[in-house]
């Protein structure tokens, strides 16, 4: 398929000045769109200028949640040279999830050149300073108009692109994390291990009441028992003990986070043992208060490793590593953003390099 081109006027396509990047809410000027219709197919690809859409009353995305989403990025190297960071495994990803949810798969080769086709219009909204990205969300969700409870027919495939800067307001510094027992994220047969809207709907909840309680994020336990860690709520999530740097095996109810698994083939790199495995919270709280738990740290495509230098559980605080960064999870970071940036050697060939 041939995608259609519409730019917006000259004047809005002006680049913005920001004196600082929040996260998702800064967009650029065009957006990407295409259609299904179940005796169709996947048709009429375009990049038109930035706008709202329309959307029946009675599309069963509003009623039924059925729809998938991404989030990759662009970074601008110390070369000028436009990079990627593991596109093919996002696009994979997105396939995944659409299966799961009953959504028709797109073709990753037409998804790529979409991506790369709307970046190098809007190319000139990619920051260019180091520990700011260009954020790609990609999204398909289902338009026909039905209250009974069926799969769709009809669908929109959307992309839009946002400049950001870090994640969370604590930029690289520690973030603190509540253990939640009240609540449950997902359960092995649900939808955990995919992007949809619905599993973030369900965490809302236990993440106010975290906040208020002055906390950053949530950590999730299993659904049966409430006893092993499980995931972050925007992030997976690793323990470098004294003698290997752990994260929660898949359980099917976990994200398979894009940089979870650059994490898990980085740190070998630097001679640390890695293992997917059970984490019980207890085996971390006695970790934490005997020593043996060197670091913790959060991955995912928006943060890269976030640090975590306090957990609660059952209303008791537990430092960790001081509340520091520890120099693992800073190692690991500026391995990974090296790469990302074009500033250290890929030797997965994770990187993608746009041109036109």
């Amino acid at each position: 398929m041939e995608i259609e081109i519409n730019l917006a006027e000259p004047e809005k396509r002006k680049v913005s000045q920001f004196e600082e990047l929040p996260f998702g809410k800064i967009f650029t000027p065009h957006m990407f769109i295409m259609k299904y219709e179940e005796n169709k197919g996947w048709h009429s690809p375009k990049i038109q200028p930035f706008s709202n859409i329309e959307l029946h009353p009675a599309a069963i995305v509003l009623h039924y949640s059925q729809t998938v989403f991404e989030g990759l990025k662009a970074y601008y190297g110390i070369d000028g040279k436009i990079r990627l960071f593991r596109v093919w495994d996002h696009i994979a990803r997105l396939n995944r999830s659409a299966e799961r949810l009953c959504i028709p798969q797109v073709d990753p080769e037409f998804v790529f050149k979409a991506i790369k086709t709307l970046i190098l219009i809007d190319k000139d909204w990619i920051p260019k300073k180091k520990g700011s990205a260009l954020y790609i969300r990609p999204l398909i969700f289902a338009t026909q108009p039905n209250l009974g409870l069926k799969i769709s027919s009809e669908y929109l495939f959307i992309i839009i692109l946002s400049p950001v800067g870090a994640y969370y307001k604590e930029g690289f510094n520690p973030v603190k994390i509540y253990v939640t027992t009240e609540y449950i994220r997902a359960c092995p047969g649900g939808t955990g291990e995919v992007k949809t809207g619905g599993n973030y709907a369900a965490s809302l909840k236990a993440q106010e009441l975290a906040q208020k309680k002055g906390y950053t994020q949530v950590l999730w336990l299993d659904a049966k028992e409430k006893k092993y860690v499980e995931e972050v709520g925007s992030m997976n999530i690793f323990f470098y003990f004294d003698n290997e740097l752990a994260t929660p095996a898949l359980t099917g109810s976990i994200l398979p986070g894009i940089t979870r698994d650059s994490v898990l083939k980085l740190a070998p790199q630097l001679g640390i043992p890695t293992k997917e495995r059970r984490i019980s919270i207890d085996e971390i709280i006695e970790s934490i208060e005997n020593k043996t738990l060197k670091e913790c740290f959060g991955t995912g495509t928006a943060a890269v490793i976030s640090p975590v230098g306090e957990i609660c559980y059952k209303d008791k605080s537990y430092i960790i590593n001081e509340g520091k960064t520890g120099e693992l999870t800073r190692k690991l970071f500026e391995y990974i953003t090296g790469i990302q940036y074009g500033e250290k050697e890929d030797p997965f060939n994770w990187t993608v390099i746009v041109e036109d």
